[in-house]
């Protein structure tokens, strides 16, 4: 894979976009700026206004190096060049969800009411739908997917897994959603009780479908 291409303008576009806009309002937002809530929406946890104009961006600008620098270690990174169109977009998917929350970080600090357990749901529903799409095109690889024993034992075992991970994903982003209409608490759980699920679900399936083949 290559170390860059002109595409990979746009996360860098958005990581530095929100840093101006951080940059923007830092004179109008208090010394303190909300950095945590609970699952009922309130505020249980503060971070100076200076620490989190510098967190935020470069977290998300850490997280998206690495997730462009991994593949090119990757044993399989010709299998992630097959997808990487796809992988591409999962970058952009990420650094938005994550910009995203910082961008909320910066309204509430500006003193706005917003509903942050919904926001977060809404965020969380469409990065799982974009995983559920993009699951079923992913090839065998030590980066991203589901990474078991046994799917990375076969190609089969992951072909399949991956094709029934990618609805299960676009499922759980839906219940996501329609869950983030509840309140906090009750979305919080379905939230966690889902993605637990899930991946039992994919484990359990995963290790049938491995034992199917080795009965055959």
């Amino acid at each position: 894979m290559k170390l860059y291409d002109k595409k990979e303008i746009l996360p860098i576009v958005l990581i530095v976009l929100i840093a101006a806009i951080g940059a923007y309002v830092y004179p109008q937002l208090p010394d303190l700026v909300p950095s945590h809530w609970g699952i009922n929406g309130e505020v249980n946890g503060w971070m100076s206004k200076t620490f989190a104009m510098f967190f935020f961006p470069g977290l998300i600008l850490g997280l998206y190096l690495l997730l462009s620098f991994l593949p090119l270690m990757d044993p399989l990174k010709k299998n992630i060049e097959l997808f990487s169109y796809l992988y591409f977009w999962f970058k952009v998917a990420f650094v938005a969800f994550m910009s995203s929350l910082f961008l909320m970080t910066l309204y509430a600090g500006l003193g706005y009411e917003i509903n942050v357990g919904r926001y977060v749901m809404w965020g969380i529903a469409f990065l799982f739908f974009f995983i559920g799409l993009m699951l079923p095109e992913i090839k065998k690889n030590y980066t991203i997917g589901i990474r078991l024993p046994w799917t990375l034992h076969s190609e089969i075992v992951w072909d399949k897994t991956h094709k029934f991970g990618g609805r299960l994903f676009i499922f759980l982003s839906i219940l996501i959603l329609l869950a983030s209409f509840l309140p906090g608490a009750y979305a919080f759980y379905i939230l966690i009780a889902g993605i637990f699920l899930l991946l039992a679900i994919l484990m359990g399936y995963s290790y049938w479908q491995f034992r199917k083949l080795e009965v055959k």
